[in-house]
Order: structure tokens, then C-alpha cells, then sequence
């Protein structure tokens, strides 16, 4: 299986801060495949998303690989990147409103890489803009690509984002939150297009998401990252029906059932980690429930393998028990 996307040992730190942004971040997407980073906001999951395309925070500092399409983007120069971003990777960002000219009208928008970048005629680019936005279920494509941004709903606007991103014809979609601030019918219907074309073209999806119900349900894999870190990485169906940290179980835990019996919810206590605060340890030792004073705020912890699941808690081998008895879904 060729591998797309292979981050190994990402650290992202800029002075003045009290943690690095990343630190030590794996993970891996394939071709064809569906992969989730799940966390709460601020955890660093839009941050590793960009550094896919070579997007680094300005004056950090780095290290560790981010290899994309056998390009190691790290250090790579003006052409490498160039060619990873209109080849390789495309991105979709949360916002799709911040994503356009609101003077420019759509056609111009989708037609303008497919003619400058993929060497397109006027003619050919028009006939390919008909397509992507056919293909990401817009009902009129010729009216679509004459009308202006504040013309299309949200949803529809996110899904010209979409077909934006595909005319690159890329192998690795980067999706930020796609579906951030769409109701829930559209945001079905955003990821209903994105599991299609992951079907039909093959596409390796890295999807950003704080959901983790959503991210189980349609991403093979999901990594679950607090404070800039990997707490957990594991199959979808392994991560939901034994949680093997404690971070994963409170995310799991503090959202209500979609069937049966509704149980009282158990929200994270605490708030997440800010850049500001240095950490000693494990970074969720003080919002954990299972925490051994002396230890885990003493020792940080690194990502273990614990059957197909990979866990940084120096507690999970005790805790695999309990949460297979305890039957948390």
C-alpha cells in the first residue's frame, strides 16, 4: 500500500511559548484510505494538517519528517512545494467564505488553477469546472458558475471548496473541519461527496474533525491528539468499542448515545492546555481521573502498542481491563 502522507516525530516549537505547538507527532495516510485527527480546539490538528503542504507557523522552529507523495517537505525548496501543492495534496479549509474573492464569480475562481496551473484552455477549463461542481452535487453548474459567492448557502459554498481542491487531481485531501457551522443534514451530505470521492478517485482523506463519533463512523483509522501530542492511534471500530485512554474515554464519554437509554454524560473536567503552560509529564495528567501523583505528572508518556491500538498513557496496561469490563459504547 503506498503511503501519501508519513509525518514521523513532528515537533513544531516557537520561543516564548511554554510547550511546543507538536511535539513528537506520527501518523500516516495511505492511498485510498480515510483517516481522522481528533481533539479539542487548540490540540494542534489544523497545524499538522498544513504542514502537509509545507504550511509552517512563521519563525518556528522544526523538526522531524513530513513526507507527502515521496517529497519530504520539510526542507524542500519553491519547486518541490509547488509541485506537492498543485499535484499531490489539495486542502479543504474550515471557512469557505474566507476561502474566496466575494468580487469574483465562481467560474473565475474554479476555471483560474485549471487554466494557469494545469495549462487548461478557456474552453477546457469551463468544461472541467462543469464536472467538479456536478461531481460535488450542485444542482445547475452552468447557473453556479456564473453567480458570485454571497449568492451560495454555506453548504453549497463548501461544497465549491471541494471541487476547488479537486482541480489540482490530487492523491491526499486534506480536510480541515469541513463541515464546521452546516446543519446536520448538510454536513451528511458534505461527507456523503467526500466517502464518494474517496471511492472514485482513490483519494487518501485526512480528516479534521473534534468529533469522534463522526471520524469512527466514516474514517478507517483515527488518531486522537491533546496539547500538541498523540495520545492514542487505533482502528476505528477497535477505538470506539475499547478506548484505551483515558483522554479518548472522556471524549466518548461527554457525548450523548444516538440510541438506547440516555446515560447521565461525564464531562472532561478542566480546560485544555494552553501554549502558554510548560507541562512536566503527561499533558492531560491534570484533567485525568486516573492520574498516580508523582508519576504521571512526572514522566511523559510515549505512544506504546497495546494489541491494534497505539496509546501514550503509562497507565494503559491497567486500564484495558477496566474499560473492556466497564462495556463504554
Amino acid at each position: 500500500m503506498n503511503t501519501l502522507l508519513d509525518i514521523k516525530g513532528l515537533t513544531v516549537a516557537m520561543a516564548g511559548l511554554g510547550r511546543p505547538i507538536l511535539d513528537e507527532v506520527s501518523l500516516a495516510v495511505h492511498d485510498g484510505e480515510a483517516v481522522a485527527l481528533v481533539g479539542e480546539s487548540g490540540s494542534g490538528k489544523s497545524v499538522t494538517a498544513r504542514t502537509a503542504l509545507g504550511l509552517f507557523p512563521g519563525g518556528a522552529t522544526v523538526s522531524g519528517s513530513v513526507v507527502v507523495g515521496g517529497t519530504e517537505v520539510v526542507a524542500a525548496g519553491p519547486g518541490d512545494l509547488r509541485r506537492v501543492r498543485t499535484s499531490v495534496a489539495s486542502m479543504i479549509f474550515q471557512d469557505p467564505r474566507a476561502g474566496v474573492n466575494p468580487v469574483r464569480r465562481i467560474g473565475d475562481f474554479l476555471t483560474e488553477p485549471l487554466r494557469r496551473i494545469q495549462g487548461r484552455s478557456k474552453a477546457e477549463a469551463t468544461a472541467q469546472a462543469l464536472e467538479l461542481l456536478g461531481a460535488v452535487g450542485l444542482p445547475d453548474p452552468p447557473r453556479h458558475l456564473r453567480q458570485f459567492p454571497h449568492e451560495l448557502s454555506g453548504g453549497m459554498l463548501q461544497r465549491v471548496m471541494i471541487a476547488y481542491a479537486l482541480t489540482a487531481d490530487p492523491r491526499l485531501l486534506l480536510c480541515d473541519e469541513p463541515t464546521t457551522a452546516l446543519d446536520v443534514t448538510t454536513q451528511a451530505e458534505i461527507m456523503a461527496i467526500l466517502g464518494r470521492l474517496r471511492r472514485d478517485r482513490g483519494l487518501g482523506i485526512l480528516l479534521i474533525t473534534h468529533d469522534l463519533d463522526l471520524a469512527a463512523s466514516v474514517c478507517d483509522r483515527v488518531y486522537v491528539m491533546y496539547a500538541g501530542r498523540i495520545m492514542e492511534a487505533a482502528p476505528s471500530a477497535a477505538l470506539t468499542s475499547v478506548p484505551r485512554h483515558p483522554y479518548t474515554r472522556g471524549l466518548l464519554g461527554s457525548a450523548p448515545p444516538l440510541t438506547g437509554p440516555m446515560p447521565r454524560l461525564a464531562p472532561i473536567p478542566g480546560a485544555p492546555l494552553g501554549l502558554a503552560e510548560a507541562v512536566s509529564g503527561c499533558p492531560f495528567a491534570a484533567r485525568c481521573a486516573h492520574v498516580v501523583p508523582g508519576l504521571c505528572d512526572a514522566t511523559t508518556p510515549t505512544l506504546e502498542r497495546h494489541g491494534d491500538s497505539q496509546v501514550a498513557c503509562l497507565r494503559a496496561a491497567e486500564l484495558i481491563d477496566e474499560t473492556q469490563g466497564e462495556g463504554l459504547r
